[in-house]
């Protein structure tokens, strides 16, 4: 049911007992821009976050606090993007360089955040991981902010605990590697520091895996170690 009030200036639509009000073009379109400026920004203090995150992971230095705080800023995004999302349904067709703005800023943060689950939650499984994600969800703002909780989701005692990843994610940045090569990788070793020191011959005797990828998975491993080297004396 459409319901227009001339004396109010106002549009709102009924679909059983919901209630919905159009708002001015101009108005969404401000809330629209303002959102993804703050989604820009959230952005790159996840991105700092993730590029520390990986550091520690490669030295073995990673804790709780380290883990919570990239999975926190990973849902904070997401969340921002479904509201974007909402005003560029609104929007309609002069919506489009919003959806394209929020494309390019979200891209690839959900999967990596699931494998970032994946890499820290105390149950090794994707859909184990994609419920902890839905059970986040469904927290509050307020409790996002609770780092501590993250932890606790996650299965660890309290902030300072030392984690170890299993190796999906970092491994994922390796160029041409299968998931079903991470997947035997991650099951024979069990944690990332050791597919970091498996020899050549370790890693050759893992399904999938010949000599020549064993050896792209060590040269690919030693790159990313210098880069996230690099990326913390800048």
């Amino acid at each position: 049911v459409i319901s227009i009030s001339q004396r109010r200036n106002l549009i709102t639509l009924y679909q059983g007992p919901v209630k919905y009000i159009l708002r001015d073009f101009a108005v969404v379109l401000t809330k629209a821009n303002q959102a993804l400026q703050t989604l820009e920004k959230y952005k790159l203090v996840r991105d700092q976050a993730v590029a520390r995150l990986s550091a520690l992971e490669l030295d073995d230095m990673v804790s709780a606090l380290d883990v919570a705080l990239v999975v926190q800023r990973t849902e904070m995004l997401l969340r921002i993007g479904k509201e974007i999302e909402r005003y560029i349904v609104e929007l309609g067709t002069e919506g489009r360089l919003v959806a394209m703005q929020l494309e390019e800023l979200t891209a690839g943060v959900a999967a990596e955040g699931l494998l970032i689950l994946r890499d820290y939650a105390s149950t090794d499984d994707p859909g184990h991981a994609a419920a902890l994600r839905q059970q986040m969800a469904e927290w509050p703002y307020e409790g996002l902010q609770d780092l501590a909780a993250i932890a606790r989701l996650l299965g660890a005692g309290s902030l300072d605990s030392p984690m170890g990843a299993r190796g999906y994610r970092m491994l994922r940045r390796i160029p041409r590697l299968p998931s079903s090569v991470i997947e035997n990788l991650v099951a024979r070793f069990g944690t990332l520091q050791r597919v970091l020191g498996a020899s050549l011959e370790e890693l050759d005797d893992v399904e999938g895996i010949g000599e020549v990828r064993a050896r792209a998975i060590q040269e690919g491993l030693r790159r990313l170690r210098m880069q996230f080297a690099l990326e913390r004396l800048v």
